[in-house]
């Protein structure tokens, strides 16, 4: 039996076509509200696990959203706030489920944030990066 017809958990060998790469830099950049962009890089529709790269300009702020799953969010450059205080360049920013927050950013910020869930706005419908075109999914071709 070949590697990719073993149950996970049970493998030990790599298989060809295992790693799917975004090439982020040639995604376009989508406008989420003012002052926000951002990348969908990796979306599952099934789970609503998601992977989003995000570009605030200095002095955006999201809507307050809660997140249905866990949230975690490592800075790259800038610095991200909330009612918590203010994750800088370097250090990741962690929420459980059911976390409510509308993060802003005074400097800008470009951030990298792993969902397990998706968000739903408290205006009650879900985020708008979960309606986006993502670079890929679990059953998509990688977008180039």
């Amino acid at each position: 039996m070949s590697a990719d017809q073993q149950a996970i958990g049970q493998r030990d060998s790599p298989t060809p076509g295992q790693t799917r790469v975004v090439h982020a830099h040639q995604l376009p950049w989508q406008d989420l509200g003012p002052g926000i962009r951002c990348k969908v890089l990796y979306r599952d529709e099934a789970s609503g696990a998601a992977t989003v790269l995000f570009d605030f300009a200095p002095g955006a702020q999201a809507p307050a959203h809660e997140h249905m799953g866990l949230e975690q969010t490592y800075v790259i450059e800038g610095s991200l706030s909330d009612h918590d205080g203010t994750v800088h360049a370097g250090e990741l920013a962690v929420r459980d489920a059911g976390s409510v927050h509308a993060a802003r950013s005074e400097t800008g910020s470009l951030h990298l944030a792993f969902f397990s869930q998706p968000v739903r706005n408290l205006a009650g419908d879900m985020a708008g990066f979960f309606k986006m075109q993502a670079g890929f999914g679990p059953t998509q071709e990688v977008q180039t």
